[in-house]
Order: C-alpha cells, then structure tokens, then sequence
C-alpha cells in the first residue's frame, strides 16, 4: 500500500510540474497577428531568395556535369588516339623483331659453316702432316730390321758380337 501511495504522489507531482511548464510557455506566445504576418512574409522572402539559390546551383552542377561529359570525351579520343598509335609501334617493332632473328639465324648458320669447315681443315692439315711422318717411320723400322738381321749374320762369322749380343738378349 505504501508504494502505491508513493506512485500516486510522483503521478501527481508531474502532471502539475508538468502543468506548469505548459503556462510559462503559452506566455511567451502572445504575438500579434501583425507579427506574425510579417515573420510569415520575411519566411515566404527567404525560401524565395533558397529556391533561387538552388536553381542557380542546380544550374551550375548542369553546366559542371556537362563540361565533365565532354572532357570525358576528349579523354576517351585521346586514349582511342594513343592505343591506335601504341598498337602501330608494336606491329612495327615485331616486324622489326622479325628481320632481326632473320639476319641472326642467318648468322648463326654462316658461324656453324664456318666451325664445321674449320674443323674439316685441322683433319686434313693433321692427316697431310701425319702422312710423311708415317712414311719415315716405316722407312726406319725396315732399316732397323734390315741393320738387325745383318748384325744377326755378321754375329755368326764373329764369335765376340755373338757374345756382346747375347749379354744384351738380342740373339
């Protein structure tokens, strides 16, 4: 029962308080019809003077969008205008490009002809160099042989050669 009691006083404290507040501020109101008109009319003037001032601003942001568009475009040529030309230099490089692996398969053969003839040429100058040095050595070897069997003969009639040949294991 008590905390009814204690709502109810709060409920009633309020609404008077509340009350009050509500007179103080119907004071403050007393304008005459004069007043008003003319607060009415100084409003009518400014929202005027706003209109006017967001058409020219709707204007502009017109104007502004417009020039935008149009740079745009001239953007859009010029980059249209530079890959035209970008894609003409690349043709051309790989034109370029392609006469200059020409000229370097080219070259490369003539390097490799040049290696293989190169090489046929140290083969035949060994060959030609060897030939007579082959020549002479058989030369030699029948002279040897042809020296050993008459050192053989002679080694038959003389008795000390025999011997001297035989300390050294050629008889």
């Amino acid at each position: 029962m008590r905390a009814k009691t204690i709502i109810t006083i709060l409920v009633l404290s309020s609404v008077f308080g509340l009350s009050a507040l509500c007179f103080s501020a119907e004071a403050d109101l007393s304008l005459s019809d004069k007043e008003i008109i003319e607060k009415l009319a100084r409003l009518e003037e400014g929202q005027r003077g706003l209109n006017k001032r967001i058409d020219d601003l709707s204007a502009r942001l017109n104007d502004g969008q417009q020039a935008l568009n149009k740079g745009i475009e001239d953007l859009s040529a010029k980059l249209d205008y530079g890959q035209k030309a970008l894609n003409k230099r690349i043709d051309d490089l790989r034109s370029e490009l392609k006469g200059d692996i020409t000229e370097l398969r080219n070259l490369t053969y003539i390097v490799l002809a040049g290696i293989i003839a190169l090489i046929g040429f140290v083969i035949w100058d060994r060959r030609s160099a060897l030939s007579p040095v082959i020549t002479k050595t058989k030369e030699l070897e029948e002279r040897d042989d042809l020296t050993f069997r008459v050192l053989k003969e002679y080694a038959r009639k003389e008795p000390k050669l025999a011997e001297v040949m035989r300390n050294l294991g050629l008889l």
